[in-house]
């Protein structure tokens, strides 16, 4: 028997990455608990979510670079830097708030 609970999760983009994402700084998302393979979600699935499901602009190497988030986005998870807290592997909990800021910018 498999369960199929979802979790409720805030996104904000700001910085210039909202244009990614339909020029909205908030989402609020359901992503499923558990990825295909049964194991708790991440800030990796979130992330390849977030590519495959939210952002509107084709230009996604500005928000990923081989798969990873790209140098220069700080990324903060319940307004904690995501270093802390394991970076790519973090477990997602409902209620969760990640926020993606960029650093880079034109000039």
């Amino acid at each position: 028997m498999s369960e199929t609970t979802d979790l409720a999760i805030t996104v904000e983009f700001s910085g210039g990455l909202e244009m990614l994402f339909a020029d909205k700084k908030r989402h609020s998302l359901s992503i499923p608990a558990k990825d295909k393979d049964g194991r708790s979600t991440n800030i990796a699935y979130l992330i390849d979510y977030l590519c495959k499901n939210t952002m509107r602009d084709p230009r996604q190497e500005l928000f990923v670079l081989d798969n990873h988030i790209r140098p220069g986005i700080l990324v903060l998870i319940n307004d904690a830097d995501w270093e802390l807290e394991g970076e790519e592997a973090y477990e997602l909990q409902d209620g969760d708030s990640i926020f993606f800021v960029s650093t880079l910018h034109g000039g």
